[in-house]
C-alpha cells in the first residue's frame, strides 16, 4: 500500500469528516437542497423509449414510482483514488421496466401460507409483482377443482414416464391440509401480499386423458377455471415444459388414447391442442367478463442437435400449427446445467450470455415462424448448479441481482423466479426462504442470499433504465441505471463479480444532482464464494446462512451530494445499491 503527505489544511479536513463519520440522519448536518449546482439548459432531456414488441402488454400496468429516502448512516467519502470510472448519461434512455420482472413461484408443497405470518411478511416486503401456480411439472398433473382423491374417470392411474409405468400422483386444488396449498389459499395469499397471479393450466390432460377428445375435455377444464377465476387472474399459460421427457403427458399409452395422438409428444401436436385451450379459454373469459392473455411454451435455447429430439423442432412445427394465436411466449431457464458443480465464474457469466441469448433465439424463431414478435414471460428461472450449496448461496444472490439488470436491458416481458419454497437437500435449494430444515439454526421462513438481493434491486431501482457504461471495459464490473419518473432520483445497480475489491467513481451525465446519496452494499460472509451468509452494509444473520432479519429498517450509508458524482467502493464478489438524489 502507498501513502501519500497530506497538507496540514487536508488532515485536519479529515478529522472533522470523521468526527461526523458516525452520525445518523437526524443529526446537525443540513442538507444543502442543490450543493452541485448545475445549470438546467445544459441538461439534455430523455428520450421516450416505446415498449419493445417481447414486452408488450405487461408494460400496460407501468406505472411511476418514487424513491422514498431512508434513514441513514452519515459516512465519509473515500479518499482512494478509483480505479475505475462508471458513466451513466440520463438522456439515454433504453427501457421502461416491466413491474412483473420482479415475480415468483408458489407450489402446492410449500404450505397453505395463509397460516404463515411471517413468510408473508417477508413477501410483502419482497413485493412479487405477480407469483405463478401450480407452477412446476405438478402443474401437468394438477386438477384444480377436485377433492383429493377425486381424479376424473378418464385420468389412467399409471402414467408413462420414459419405459416405466408409474403411479400418477395426481394433485387437487381442494385439498385443505396443512402440507399443501389450496387454490382458494393461492388467492387469499395474493390479496394479502398485494401480488396478481399467473396460472398454469393442465394442458397434459388432453395428452393422456382416455375420454373420445381429450383435448377437448382438458381444454374445458381449463376454462372452468378460467370461469371461476372470474377476471382475477390476467395471465395464463398452456401447460409446462411439455417437450421435456420428465413430464407428464411427454411419453403417452397409445394403447388408451383414442383420438390417435402419437407416444412421443411433438410441436405439432402441442400447437393444435393450444388453440383447442386458447378458443374454450377467451370463450370463457368473455362469458364472465374478464381480458385475459394465454401463453404458449417455446424452446429457448439452440436445439439444433439437442439430445432430446422433440426440442430440435419444437417451435417451427409450433408456429406452423398454431401460427399467430398465443398473446405471449412463455421460456424457462435455469442458466446452469441442472445438477452440475458449476464455478464461481461459471455462474456469474452466464446471466449476461444466456439472457440475451434466449431473447435474440425467440426472437428469431418467431421471425422464422412468420408471426408478429409477442412478448416473452421468463416464468422459472434459477441457477441449476450443485455441490457446493450453490443455490443457497450468496454468489446465487449476485447471480440474481445480474439477471434482473439483463432482463430489463433486454425487453423482457415478465419473470418469475423458482421458487418461494423448495427444500433444503443438502444446500440444492432454490427456495427463497428456509422452509426450517436446514437442520443447523436457520429457522423456517429465513429468507436465502438471493431474497435480499431481489429485495434492495427493486427497492433501489427506478422505473426506467438508462445506458449506463464502465470505463477500460473492466468485465468484472456491470452497471445498471435507472431513474424514479416520480422525483427524478437516479438508481443504481452496481455489480463487481471479480475476485478483488475496486474503487469506482460514478458519474451521472445529464443529471442536476440533489442534496445525497445513499447506498446498500451486499457481499458473502465467511465461507468463500459459496458463502451461506450475505451481509448487508456489514449486516449479518446470527445463524449459518441467510442475512439480516432487519433488512426493511436497516439504515443506509449516506453522505453530502457535491456534484453529480460520488466515489464507492466495490467490496469482491458484491453489489451495491446506489440512490443519487435530483435537485427538487
Amino acid at each position: 500500500m502507498s501513502y501519500k503527505i497530506l497538507s496540514q489544511q487536508c488532515l485536519i479536513a479529515v478529522f472533522v469528516a470523521a468526527l461526523f463519520s458516525s452520525c445518523s440522519k437526524g443529526s446537525s448536518d443540513s442538507d444543502n437542497p442543490n450543493p452541485g449546482g448545475g445549470d438546467d439548459d445544459n441538461i439534455v432531456p430523455p428520450t421516450e423509449v416505446a415498449a419493445s414488441a417481447t414486452s408488450g402488454f405487461f408494460m400496460n400496468d407501468w406505472a411511476p414510482r418514487k424513491f422514498t429516502a431512508p434513514q441513514y448512516d452519515f459516512i465519509t467519502a473515500p479518499l482512494t483514488r478509483e480505479t475505475i470510472k462508471i458513466t451513466a448519461d440520463y438522456s439515454q434512455s433504453v427501457a421502461k421496466v416491466s413491474k412483473y420482472i420482479f415475480g415468483n413461484n408458489a407450489n402446492p408443497y410449500i404450505g397453505q401460507m395463509v397460516t404463515e405470518p411471517v413468510l408473508l411478511g417477508h413477501l410483502k416486503e419482497l413485493s412479487p409483482n405477480i407469483i405463478r401456480f401450480p407452477g412446476g411439472n405438478i402443474s401437468s398433473i394438477y386438477f384444480w377443482n377436485r377433492n383429493p382423491g377425486a381424479k376424473p374417470a378418464d385420468a389412467p392411474d399409471k402414467l408413462l414416464y420414459d419405459n416405466n409405468s408409474v403411479d400418477a400422483g395426481y394433485w387437487f386444488g381442494n385439498n385443505n391440509e396443512g402440507w399443501t396449498l389450496s387454490v382458494n389459499n393461492y388467492y387469499n395469499m395474493l390479496s394479502q401480499i398485494g401480488s396478481t397471479g399467473i396460472i398454469t393450466v393442465n394442458y397434459s390432460y388432453a395428452r393422456y386423458g382416455t375420454s373420445d377428445h381429450p383435448d377437448r375435455v382438458a381444454a374445458h377444464l381449463a376454462a372452468d377455471w378460467v370461469r371461476a377465476d372470474k377476471g382475477k387472474t390476467k395471465f395464463w399459460e398452456i401447460g409446462n415444459e411439455s417437450s421435456g421427457p420428465w413430464q407428464a403427458g411427454y411419453k403417452i399409452d397409445v394403447s388408451k388414447n383414442k383420438d390417435g395422438q402419437p407416444e412421443i409428444i411433438t410441436g405439432t401436436i402441442y400447437g393444435k391442442h393450444f388453440k383447442v385451450f386458447a378458443d374454450s379459454m377467451r370463450k370463457a373469459a368473455t362469458e364472465v367478463g374478464a381480458q385475459i392473455k394465454i401463453g404458449a411454451q417455446l424452446v429457448q435455447y439452440d436445439a439444433t442437435n439437442s439430445w432430446n429430439v422433440t426440442d430440435r423442432t419444437w417451435n417451427a412445427e409450433y408456429f406452423a400449427a398454431a401460427g399467430d394465436y398465443a398473446d405471449y411466449y412463455i421460456i424457462h431457464d435455469y442458466y446452469t446445467p441442472i445438477g452440475s458443480n458449476t464455478s464461481a465464474d461459471e455462474i456469474l457469466n452466464s446471466a449476461v450470455k444466456i439472457s440475451k441469448d434466449n431473447m435474440d433465439r425467440v426472437k428469431a424463431s418467431m421471425q422464422q415462424g412468420g408471426v408478429l414478435q409477442k412478448p416473452i414471460a421468463l416464468t422459472e428461472w434459477n441457477i441449476g448448479a450443485e455441490g457446493n450449496k450453490q443455490m443457497i448461496s450468496n454468489l446465487n444472490g449476485l447471480h440474481a441481482a445480474i439477471v434482473l439488470g439483463e432482463l430489463v436491458k433486454n425487453n423482457y416481458g415478465m419473470a418469475s423466479r423458482w421458487d418461494i419454497g423448495n427444500g433444503y437437500n443438502n444446500g440444492n435449494d432454490m427456495g427463497s426462504f428456509s422452509m426450517g430444515d436446514d437442520g443447523d439454526g436457520v429457522t423456517k421462513w429465513s429468507p436465502r442470499p438471493s431474497f435480499y438481493y431481489m429485495y434492495y434491486f427493486q427497492k433501489c431501482f427506478g422505473d426506467r433504465m438508462f445506458s449506463s457504461s464502465v470505463s477500460g471495459s473492466n468485465p468484472n464490473i456491470l452497471t445498471y441505471a435507472s431513474s424514479f419518473s416520480d422525483g427524478g432520483d437516479a438508481g443504481l445497480v452496481l455489480v463487481n463479480k471479480g475476485t478483488s475489491s475496486e474503487m469506482a467513481s460514478v458519474e451521472l451525465k445529464n443529471f442536476k444532482p440533489g442534496a445525497r446519496y445513499y447506498y446498500y452494499v451486499l457481499q458473502g460472509g465467511e465461507g468463500g464464494d459459496f458463502s451461506r451468509k450475505v451481509l448487508v452494509n456489514g449486516q449479518g444473520p446470527s445463524a449459518p446462512g441467510g442475512g439480516p432479519l432487519n433488512y426493511s429498517s436497516l439504515k443506509a450509508r449516506s453522505a453530502k451530494l457535491p456534484s453529480s458524482s460520488v466515489k464507492l467502493e466495490l467490496p469482491a464478489r458484491s453489489v451495491v445499491y446506489l440512490i443519487m438524489e435530483k435537485a427538487k
